[in-house]
């Protein structure tokens, strides 16, 4: 075997490990008793829950490198290829408004709802823009520091974005993109979308690791460089901040830094587990990863909304972390189902084989 296999499963292992983290978010968040929510387990819990948006921003990103790079050498057009990967971003901005369409109808929500910010809003277009600097430049090395350099000008600004006077002239549903709005959004451009431009700067590397034998020493290299970034960017968080004004929590480049390390690590520490001899098997983890986006589409609604309340706030927090046990099965259940749909309806048609043959790194 001189080159790695055409989907590198151990990224959508990851990507698994990504979705039951976010399922744990929201599950611990809806479920638990008022009375367990001021506890330092709970807190902890929430702390692990947070990696859950950036590691889907960041496995974004790579998938927007190597999918223009896949696309490109199969088209031999850079700009057709870019194209394509644009499209797909378009796409995720539509779904983010049709999940909010979901919401509103299945809780009759008020319409205003309709316009909040979450995950898919801020993915959506930060994967227009990477693909749009993936295509400025021809060589991996200027598309690496491009995307290193947008990463640093997204967080570094973030502290002055949120404090920036003249963004309360625009209305609401604008400015929740730039920075958060209580009840309206979680999410804003500065600095979530750094981590989807860090992850396209790690997918040029990927996209250039043609072998198993680069693949590998690439892999073992984000393992030790992560480590090394979290690491230092933990020292770095007990000197002054650069900008007073940034939070730890929120803004700093030192919390940022923390969490992109720990995720670097972790495309490194997923690649280690499909070395081992078991690897060839059925993996329920590679089927939440390649599912992310059904998953996320369905279980947001089973959770905070109708058909669950008599379990919000009900258990408590240990309670609540044996609810989202069976609740991940649930999901694992719903994805294999889904994929079984799925090849029925496709087994014997041409679309099957083309999709087959077109397979491409999937982006949540």
């Amino acid at each position: 075997m001189t080159s790695p296999a055409g989907r590198r499963t151990y990224l959508d292992v990851l990507r698994g490990v990504t979705v039951l983290i976010m399922i744990e978010a929201h599950v611990i968040d809806a479920w638990t008793r008022a009375a367990d929510r001021h506890t330092r387990a709970f807190g902890n819990s929430l702390i692990l829950g947070g990696f859950a948006a950036p590691l889907f921003l960041f496995l974004a990103g790579l998938g927007v490198a190597m999918s223009a790079g896949s696309k490109a050498r199969r088209l031999g057009d850079d700009r057709g290829a870019a194209i394509a990967v644009r499209r797909r971003g378009l796409q995720i901005f539509g779904i983010a408004f049709l999940f909010r369409f979901q919401s509103f109808v299945l809780n009759f929500a008020p319409p205003w709802t309709l316009l909040k910010v979450d995950i898919l809003n801020i993915m959506g277009p930060t994967m227009v823009a990477a693909v749009m600097i993936w295509a400025l430049f021809r060589r991996s090395a200027a598309r690496i520091a491009a995307f290193v350099i947008a990463t640093l000008a997204l967080v570094l600004v973030t502290p002055a974005i949120r404090h920036l006077d003249v963004l309360a002239r625009l209305p609401d549903a604008l400015e929740g993109y730039l920075r958060p709005i209580p009840g309206l959004t979680n999410f804003g451009f500065f600095p979530w979308a750094a981590f989807l431009t860090a992850g396209a700067a790690v997918g040029v590397l990927l996209d250039a690791a043609r072998t198993v034998e680069a693949d590998r020493r690439l892999n073992l290299a984000l393992l030790t460089g992560g480590t090394i970034l979290s690491l230092a960017s933990y020292q770095a968080s007990f000197l002054p901040p650069l900008d007073p004004r940034s939070s730890f929590w929120t803004t700093s480049l030192s919390f940022f830094g923390l969490r992109l390390g720990f995720i670097t690590a972790a495309v490194g520490v997923a690649w280690l587990w499909e070395q081992r001899a078991s690897a060839g098997r059925w993996s329920p983890l590679q089927v939440l990863g390649r599912s992310s986006l059904f998953i996320y589409f369905i279980h947001v609604e089973m959770v905070y909304g109708w058909i669950s309340n008599p379990l919000h706030g009900a258990f408590s927090l240990a309670g609540a972390w044996a609810a989202l046990g069976v609740f991940s099965l649930l999901m694992l259940g719903a994805a294999v189902f889904k994929d079984k749909w799925k090849r029925k309806f496709l087994e014997g048609n041409h679309l099957g084989s083309k999709l087959s043959r077109q397979a491409q790194p999937l982006m949540f």
